[in-house]
């Protein structure tokens, strides 16, 4: 063994903390040290390894500073170097506690040599022998009998020691941990307690093997290194420790298939869909945080830009304005550009200046609140490359008129920043159901063309006043290219082409039916539109009324009865996939009448 392995602390009192790390750092390494090195107003803390002259060196610099002192120094050998990079830090306390008035360099517990705690468990005297380490140290070795309190961190100590029985604090109480440390807070903390007798094993674990061998212990000690830890000849043993979930692992649980160095073991190992549920109900707790208050519940400016395209050049601010939205009235935009609310490079505009291609304007909105919107948001499945979403209603896809914060595109790229989800398609604000959502440029280009090429099979399910004379019927009238001065598609001979195909499920009593739609091609309210013009407008659509009427809404509010307008299921195509890949969303209560026969449709 060639490897010098040593540990030391010392609670003292230390200033120039960032000096201090610079010549550590520079000094460590030109000596090719590794290991770790904590400073803090409370003092210093390292486990090191090295060469014995490079070591002695580091050791030597320490011990010659007039603020550290003489270090007491554990030392053991490895026959490999424990430490993969060296570290010099700077933090508020060489171990964290977190308890105001607890300072060891002015005042520690009375200190028990580990000789004479062996003299006491062989004659069987009385005492409380108390861990204070972590459970999954102590689940690799303790002192016979010893009290743990089934911490994660040190910093959960105080809180479960309080718990502790009265009867214990009339005995004599002795704390160990693995260098002696920790002792250096918890056993304080224990006579602040009212503890009346409170001792601390003087260097710990590792002094007492180097002192008196391992009698009255069971097990090894872990150390926090590479060797994970050592025997009470303070050599190396076989154990390892997980690096996912930090379990301490025999040479057994290292011989299972499911111990991948790195990445789990025997007692964190996940299948992957145990693994996608655990990662989406992480992704539920994070939305209903997000959203809870709306984001766009708070007031705040909005900016919504305006580009001048090569046809709406020359023409006045105004004119430009009521081009590209004429939905509003010229009134409006007249007391908007008179109020300075429209912008270009920051700067108020006239109305009567010429607009000029390639200028982006900016229409100023204050004090902002968005309308409430459902976020009942479901993810259904998720990996390297695709989210699938289970969408609510109301709630818009992406950023548009009064919605900017409140949609779905804000929410879900909030939730897994910092990737930028890119949606597949869409759904109109007041559809629920499916919609796909790659996690990467690679996947996205992938599958985007398949929606593109109408390669992807979708099908929806929507509840219709009327009943139709068919059980099955087609619709491929055209939709128009423009909306409507309200924003809504309308079916036009000149239009695009657009087909699709309707199965009934059932007609009811009340004068609605239920249809199954598979829409072959994806134009803008494509299903709304064909059943609109087919005298069969959608329950609860606010916008494609009755009697071949069109409303004045888009959106609906959270107040409103829904529209019955479904995105059930999708199918695609992976990439070298031999089969489509299909998913199912849950069916909304309006739909609970129909079963989900496998292929319906298809």
């Amino acid at each position: 063994m060639s490897t010098l392995n040593v540990a030391a602390y010392k609670f003292v009192s230390l200033d120039q903390l960032e000096d201090r790390r610079s010549r550590l750092r520079r000094f460590c390494h030109e000596q090719e040290l590794r290991g770790t090195i904590l400073i803090a107003p409370e003092g210093i803390n390292m486990f090191i390894a090295g060469e014995r002259p490079n070591v002695d060196a580091l050791m030597e610099l320490l011990q010659s500073d007039p603020a550290i002192g003489p270090l007491e120094i554990k030392e053991s050998y490895s026959d490999y170097q424990p430490f993969t990079r060296m570290l010099v830090k700077i933090k508020r306390e060489i171990i964290a506690f977190g308890i105001e008035g607890i300072d060891p360099a002015q005042y520690t517990s009375k200190r028990i040599e580990p000789a004479e705690l062996k003299q006491w468990l062989d004659e069987g005297r009385p005492v409380t022998l108390l861990d204070t380490r972590n459970d999954y140290e102590v689940e690799l070795g303790t002192f016979e009998n010893a009290v743990h309190l089934d911490i994660d961190h040190f910093r959960d100590f105080p809180e479960r020691v309080e718990a502790m029985p009265a009867e214990v604090r009339e005995q004599p109480v002795v704390t160990f941990c693995t260098g002696g440390i920790r002792c250096e807070k918890a056993a304080p903390m224990l006579e602040r307690l009212g503890f009346r007798d409170v001792y601390q094993l003087h260097g710990g674990i590792l002094n007492y093997f180097e002192q008196v061998g391992g009698e009255h212990y069971r097990g090894d000690c872990f150390v926090f290194d590479q060797r994970v830890a050592v025997d009470a000849a303070l050599s190396e043993t076989d154990a390892a420790q997980c690096y996912a979930c930090q379990s301490i692992l025999s040479p057994e649980d290292q011989q299972s298939p499911y111990y991948v160095k790195g990445k789990s073991c025997p007692r964190c190992y996940q299948t992957s869909d145990e693994a996608m549920q655990q990662s989406i109900a992480q992704r539920h707790r994070e939305i209903a945080e997000y959203t809870s208050p709306l984001p766009g519940s708070t007031p705040y400016d909005n900016y919504l830009p305006a580009h001048v395209s090569q046809a709406l050049d020359g023409l006045t601010v105004l004119e430009f304005l009521q081009a590209v939205i004429p939905a509003v009235d010229e009134d409006v935009w007249k007391q908007k550009i008179s109020e300075g609310r429209i912008l270009l490079e920051g700067k108020a505009v006239a109305e009567d200046r010429r607009v000029a291609v390639g200028e982006k304007y900016m229409h100023w909105l204050s004090d902002v609140v968005e309308p409430e919107v459902n976020v009942d948001i479901r993810i259904l499945y998720e990996d390297v490359d695709l989210v699938v979403v289970d969408k609510p209603a109301p709630l818009p896809m992406h950023e548009g008129g009064r919605y900017c914060k409140n949609t779905l595109s804000a929410i879900l790229n909030q939730v897994y920043y910092p990737e930028r989800l890119r949606h597949a398609h869409r759904l109109d604000a007041n559809t629920t159901g499916l919609v796909l959502w790659s996690r990467n440029r690679r996947f996205a280009k992938l599958l985007q063309p398949q929606f593109t090429r109408g390669e992807v099979q979708k099908w929806y399910v929507a509840r219709v006043i009327g009943h139709p004379e068919q059980d099955e019927f087609t619709c491929n009238q055209p939709i128009a290219v423009e909306p409507t001065l309200i924003g809504a598609r309308i079916a036009e001979t000149d239009g695009k082409p657009a087909e699709t195909r309707f199965t009934v499920h059932s007609r009811n009593d009340d004068g609605t039916s239920l249809l199954i739609v598979q829409p072959i091609t994806g134009r803008t309210n494509q299903i709304r539109v064909h059943l609109w013009s087919l005298g069969l407008p959608i329950v609860g659509d606010p916008t494609y009324l009755t009697e071949g009427r069109l409303g004045d809404q888009q959106t609906l509010s959270m107040d409103q009865p829904p529209m019955c307008l479904h995105a059930w299921r999708i199918a695609f195509r992976r990439p070298q996939a031999t089969e489509l890949t299909e998913f199912a969303a849950p069916l909304p209560e309006w739909a609970a009448e129909m079963e989900t026969p496998v292929g319906q449709g298809g």
